[in-house]
């Protein structure tokens, strides 16, 4: 059993919202979490699983009524988006009753392009997103980091007891969330052989900027289609995209978002890479890196920090940008190597951004500091020691 860290975060939330939707990608231990929130509870309880038949009826045909009889209690609804116009019903049961904790929603998907859902319930409820285990959950569960980076933080595939059995679960879970339940989820009708197609050009394209006309030519559909099907594959959290930072220091920037798999698992199967030792041996290992960096630091950042990336037309680069309001704060590089050599266009990243905390992680360098002040460290000690501070 891994602790997960967000559990403190959703009590406290209960305690001052009526309602807290707890969402993330399916298998992520969504239902792990609260049932475990619920038995901690002092008020009653009830779990109501909307891909049971029974319980999808009741609420597809008596929401308000239902619920009603309820009012004392704290109700966890499963996959709440199979029911778009339930976010209404609960509205309605909200403003009649504001007690905090009544309702704790889960969902596979963004309710926000989930077709149905006319209601944002802003002010009623608070919005907390559970992501895959991350290094500092794993390592206090004795995972070492290259198992992590390998298999990805569903809870399943990294706790399997062999490859083969965590390549069997993330060939199941592709051919089920990513090609079947996306309809299911959002109401829409992807085409599935675009959408195979597209998540496999994703693999090989990873942590590279997102060209949607280029990716469309590619697979003969126009790029307006390929920024749909990529929306919905956000808003089901299997990608990422990293926005550019924008400053006006009267430079040409790269003002396209890269575009990232938020799992190393599911990048390492599409791949067809079978093992840590292939994966160092692969010509995407140093994308595949980046990737885990960044979905670690997005999990593990503070939430009053936005992360971009910055690029120039003439070179200046730099893999991260760490932003409070509108002022940059610090930069990450992220490399593979544990003795890199920073390139002029980082530097002149910095220079351009001003910033005054900079970093390099790499997989297992000590931590150290450059002649430029460039603080060295590996990804478990700049997520303990440093990224709190950010």
């Amino acid at each position: 059993m891994i602790e997960r860290t967000i559990i403190a975060e959703l009590k406290e939330l209960l305690e001052d919202f009526p309602a807290v939707i707890l969402v993330g990608p399916r298998q992520v231990g969504k239902t792990t979490l609260s049932n475990d929130v619920l038995l901690q509870l002092s008020q009653d309880t009830i779990y109501i699983d909307l891909e049971n038949q029974l319980d999808f009826e009741i609420l597809k045909n008596n929401s308000v009524g239902y619920l009603s009889q309820l009012e004392d209690f704290c109700v966890a609804i499963d996959e709440v988006q199979a029911i778009p116009e339930l976010f209404s019903a609960l509205r309605h049961l909200i403003d009649k009753n504001r007690k905090p904790g009544r309702f704790i929603l889960l969902g596979s998907a963004n309710p926000i392009l989930v077709s149905g859902v006319s209601e944002s319930l802003a002010g009623r409820i608070a919005y907390l997103e559970i992501t895959q285990i991350n290094i500092i959950e794993a390592f206090n569960s004795k995972i070492d980091q290259n198992t992590h980076w390998f298999r990805g933080g569903f809870p399943e595939p990294l706790l399997a007891s062999s490859n083969k059995k965590w390549s069997n679960w993330t060939k199941n879970f592709i051919s089920t969330y990513v090609y079947r339940d996306l309809n299911k989820f959002f109401g829409i009708d992807l085409n599935p052989i675009i959408l195979e197609k597209l998540w496999m050009m994703i693999a090989h394209i990873n942590s590279g900027i997102e060209n949607t006309e280029h990716i469309g030519r590619s697979l003969g559909v126009k790029g307006n289609t390929i920024k749909k099907y990529i929306d919905f594959m956000e808003g089901a959290f299997l990608v990422r995209r990293l926005a550019p930072w924008h400053i006006n220091n009267g430079k040409r920037l790269v003002k396209s978002p890269k575009l990232y798999m938020r799992t190393t698992g599911l990048l390492h199967y599409m791949l067809q890479i079978n093992d840590f030792l292939a994966l160092q041996r692969h010509p995407a290992v140093g994308a595949s890196w980046e990737s885990y960096v960044i979905e670690q630091i997005f999990s593990l950042k503070n939430e009053g920090v936005q992360i971009y990336y910055y690029r120039t037309h003439n070179g200046a680069e730099v893999d991260l940008v760490f932003v409070r309001g509108i002022t940059p704060v610090a930069t990450v590089e992220i490399k593979l190597g544990d003795s890199p050599v920073l390139s002029r266009g980082y530097y002149e990243a910095i220079k351009d951004l001003q910033t005054t905390q900079n970093f390099l992680i790499t997989p297992n360098s000590k931590s150290w500091i450059t002649k430029e002040a460039v603080q060295v460290c590996s990804l478990i000690d700049f997520s303990k020691k440093f990224l709190p501070n950010i």
